[in-house]
């Protein structure tokens, strides 16, 4: 009938078997996140109320400033990785092996650069120096994210949930503790370490369980190479994209205080807490889009479309009602002390549109093998982010903070695919999805 809504069809699959895998392997991302969304939501809260805006800021401050050097950790394997193990699954010990080793010696340089620079920045502020050692240790226990990918690819994230989730809640119950307690601030920085060393544990007892073997991974330093040299664009576009998300805090607190970087954080938590949606989709569905590029061009970019429409239909039905409540979420939750977050999460929420379609590109890039072009366009977004950052902190404080924010990500996720005729068009497809009633 002309005219009538039409959701978008999401039948990327042939064979039943298959869909009810990926419905299967979304939903438990899903459970995951929204059993940690929930109770993350009620404890962060409790925790941001119990430390006050100054201190709140100053733990986000040295987080954001350990969370720049997290590309290092990573080194951009993950997709890379996932990719590979879905093509050659029976090289599997020698992939695995070799990335775990290369996530370890990136991690180990992620604990010791941020610590070396906020030394050299802040050597006469002893408690965000110790912030940031401490948070620095969490890229040691990443590396053990290596177990995770072999899961993603075999479409079985339920493992990883369980491994993780298990030590998300021990560590929201010692946050309890810890307020109950009246525990100093390095102790709730002591807690986020601690859920990433129990999420490390976790998963290694998870893949033991399941018959697999740490010991009989294997090194390879050709693959080592050829991974490197796949994913170092992904390295420095990790860089980029933590730019233009973390930037604005630390920007923030150096042009500011650390309270206007808390009462920011707390209206960028209530924004940023809905990212895991597009995460979790296109991990689930990325292994049938890379299978559809070996096969079929024309089913390839079917797929790419529909995901694209589905990111942009969530990202518009969750920000339209929170930019109107925002003020009502914010005071609800944080309380008076917060009340200025609630104009800055008006704003900053109309970023997720950006992320969404940013995150539902990522196969594209990683199938087409254009990751440099990733880099380029994640470059220009963090080159405005910074740019916008100080022409308008000066002047408007966390609201102009936001309104850079949603401006980087719609050029560095969406507007810069224009500006190259290799990603043309992606950037056919990205707007196209915009059109969510068509």
């Amino acid at each position: 009938m002309p005219g009538k809504f039409k959701i978008p069809q999401l039948s990327f699959f042939k064979s039943d078997s298959e869909l009810r895998a990926v419905i299967a392997n979304t939903g438990w991302l899903f459970a995951d996140r929204i059993l940690r969304m929930g109770a993350g939501l009620v404890v962060g809260v409790w925790v941001a109320r119990y430390l006050g805006a100054k201190q709140f800021g100053l733990l986000n401050y040295a987080t954001a400033f350990v969370t720049l050097f997290g590309p290092l950790a990573s080194l951009g394997l993950d997709n890379v990785v996932v990719r590979h193990l879905v093509h050659d699954a029976l090289s599997k010990k020698e992939i695995l092996g070799t990335a775990f080793r290369l996530k370890l010696l990136g991690g180990v340089i992620s604990l010791l650069l941020p610590i070396s620079i906020i030394l050299l920045l802040q050597h006469d502020n002893t408690l965000t120096v110790e912030l940031v050692a401490i948070l620095g240790v969490i890229s040691i226990f990443q590396a053990f994210d290596t177990i995770d990918l072999w899961f993603q690819s075999q479409v079985q994230s339920k493992y990883t949930v369980l491994a993780k989730n298990t030590a998300f809640f021990l560590v929201t119950l010692a946050r309890v503790i810890l307020i109950w307690m009246q525990a100093p601030l390095v102790a709730f920085a002591w807690a986020i370490v601690a859920e990433y060393m129990l999420g490390a544990v976790g998963l290694a007892v998870v893949y033991r369980v399941k018959g697999y073997s740490f010991w009989s991974w294997e090194w390879s330093y050709k693959l080592a190479r050829d991974l490197l040299k796949e994913s170092w664009p992904l390295i420095f576009s990790g860089f980029a994209i933590l730019i233009y998300m973390k930037i604005d805090q630390i920007m923030l607190g150096t042009m500011m205080d650390d309270q206007a970087v808390g009462i920011y954080s707390a209206a960028v938590r209530m924004s940023e807490i809905w990212y895991f949606i597009p995460m979790a989709i296109t991990s689930s569905v990325s292994p049938s889009i890379f299978a559809a590029k070996k096969t079929s061009e024309v089913v390839y970019y079917q797929r790419l479309k529909k995901l694209l429409r589905l990111m942009a239909l969530i990202s518009v039905v969750l920000a339209l009602p929170i930019s109107f409540l925002s003020e009502t979420i914010i005071m609800m939750l944080f309380g008076n002390d917060y009340a200025m977050a609630g104009p800055i999460l008006a704003i900053h929420i109309w970023a997720s549109l950006f992320v969404f379609l940013g995150v539902g590109a990522d196969p594209w890039f990683i199938a087409e093998s254009l990751t440099d072009l990733s880099l380029y366009r994640t470059v220009i977004g963090a080159v405005i982010n910074v740019l916008l950052n100080l022409l308008l902190i000066p002047g408007y404080g966390g609201v102009g903070a936001a309104i850079a924010t949603v401006i980087a990500y719609a050029c560095g996720s969406v507007f810069a695919n224009a500006t190259h005729r290799k990603t043309w068009k992606i950037f056919k497809l990205q707007i196209s999805s915009l059109l969510i009633f068509n």
